[in-house]
C-alpha cells in the first residue's frame, strides 16, 4: 500500500459488496440451468471475472496501490481473456 497507509472500509460498504456477490453468485447459478452451450461456460467465466475484479479492489485494496500494481493485475485479466478467447475458437472450429 502507498505508505503503509491503514484503509478500512465501512460496514455500510462491505454490506454493499456481500450483496453484489451475492447476486452475482446467484445469476452465474441460474445460467447454468438454461441451455446456451458453449456460451454458458463464456457467461459464467464472464461473471466469476466480475466477481474477482470486485474481490480485488474491494477487499485486497488493489484501488489504493501505485499505477504499476494496478496495471500488472490488469495484464493478468488480458491474458487470461486472450486464453480464454483462444480456447473458444479452438472449440467452435473443431
Amino acid at each position: 500500500m502507498k505508505n503503509d497507509d491503514n484503509h478500512i472500509s465501512s460496514y455500510s460498504s462491505l454490506t454493499v459488496v456481500l450483496v453484489i456477490l451475492l447476486f452475482l453468485t446467484t445469476i452465474s447459478v441460474l445460467v447454468t440451468g438454461f441451455h446456451l452451450g458453449a456460451l454458458t461456460v463464456a457467461v459464467a467465466l464472464l461473471i466469476a471475472c466480475v466477481k474477482v475484479f470486485i474481490v480485488l479492489t474491494q477487499f485486497m485494496h488493489l484501488r489504493f496501490e501505485n499505477r504499476f500494481l494496478r496495471l500488472a493485475v490488469a495484464g493478468v485479466f488480458v491474458l487470461f481473456a486472450l486464453v480464454t478467447i483462444i480456447t473458444f475458437i479452438d472449440y467452435f472450429f473443431r
